[in-house]
């Protein structure tokens, strides 16, 4: 009787004690769900902001080229082919990454992955490219102002233009759907898995690629801006000295005409002759500091991006 008591009691009790561990379980995983919601939205708000901004951005500067006259010069068009490789990029590169951090997985198969890593380093590349042309364009322009117009033609912007968009796809489409950037058991662990699209490289393709993608363009822009930075500073020299010994000039003329005894107003010949020969030094002055600001914003800018990439290629 006192056994039979017992079972009736403990009986009693596993109801509740059972209720009240399932009722803390589904509590704690609804909070558990919430939050995973909430840190999914914020992450996917962070990505699509960040996309729009490239988008947005690029965007502003081609239809600022565009719509202005005056920006329509041999350098803002690869300025312009620059900034439509990036809206390129946010479209076909970074959408897909953003649907594998969303989703923890690949979603779209074996064959767009291929297309996704081969549009990420043909982008990639276009990118690095056109700011080495750049590099180069704004070394003519300051070091041989004189050639620059004989040297940066419109066939010669074409030529670069078309250089810089297709010789990127002899180290992205061609060498990834051969499957020559990898190994034999990454293409087969590929096939076994098709929701898993990672770019794992061979050393012969990581070494080739990192030097035509970066090193090699990034050591042509460091020595062009260093040569621009050289001729900027001799320029720079020069028309201190030049405006020093003009003020000296127009002092000692001044003097020699206060000792002959000519008047101290100019007479209208005077006037009009003494303004002239300063006209020439004040345009190419103005003109020589538009060149050197311009090459040290893109200069800025090509620091940047090397600074963004480089653990990337050391890695």
């Amino acid at each position: 009787m006192g056994f039979n008591e017992t079972d009736l009691n403990n009986t009693a009790n596993l109801p509740s004690t059972f209720l009240l561990d399932t009722g803390q379980r589904n509590i704690s995983k609804n909070h558990h769900d919430i939050e995973y919601v909430l840190l999914l939205t914020l992450k996917a708000s962070i990505m699509i902001f960040i996309i729009l901004c490239a988008l947005l951005g690029n965007l502003l500067v081609i239809v600022s080229v565009m719509r202005h006259r005056k920006l329509r010069v041999i350098t803002n068009y690869f300025v312009v082919s620059l900034a439509l490789a990036d809206m390129l990029v946010a479209l076909f590169a970074m959408t897909f990454n953003a649907s594998v951090e969303l989703f923890g997985r690949w979603l779209f198969g074996y064959f767009m992955c291929d297309v996704w890593n081969s549009l990420d380093v043909f982008f990639s590349t276009v990118s690095i490219l056109h700011l080495c042309c750049i590099s180069v364009d704004r070394y003519y322009a300051i070091v041989q102002p004189l050639d620059y117009p004989l040297i940066m033609t419109n066939v010669r912007l074409g030529t670069m233009l078309s250089v810089v968009w297709c010789f990127p796809t002899v180290m992205s489409f061609l060498p990834i759907f051969a499957g020559w950037y990898t190994t034999n058991e990454h293409l087969e662990y590929r096939r076994n898995y098709p929701d898993v699209c990672v770019f794992q490289v061979n050393k012969f393709y990581a070494v080739v690629s990192s030097c035509v993608s970066f090193w090699v363009p990034g050591i042509i822009m460091i020595a062009m801006y260093y040569k621009i930075y050289r001729e900027a500073d001799r320029q720079e020299r020069m028309l201190y000295r030049s405006k020093v010994a003009a003020a000296l000039l127009n002092k000692h003329l001044q003097i020699n005409g206060i000792s002959a005894g000519l008047t101290s107003l100019p007479t209208v010949d005077q006037s009009s002759l003494e303004p002239q020969p300063e006209e020439p030094p004040i345009t190419s002055s103005s003109k020589m500091k538009r060149e050197r600001k311009a090459a040290r914003t893109l200069g800025i800018i090509m620091s940047a991006f090397l600074a963004c990439w480089l653990p990337f290629f050391l890695w």
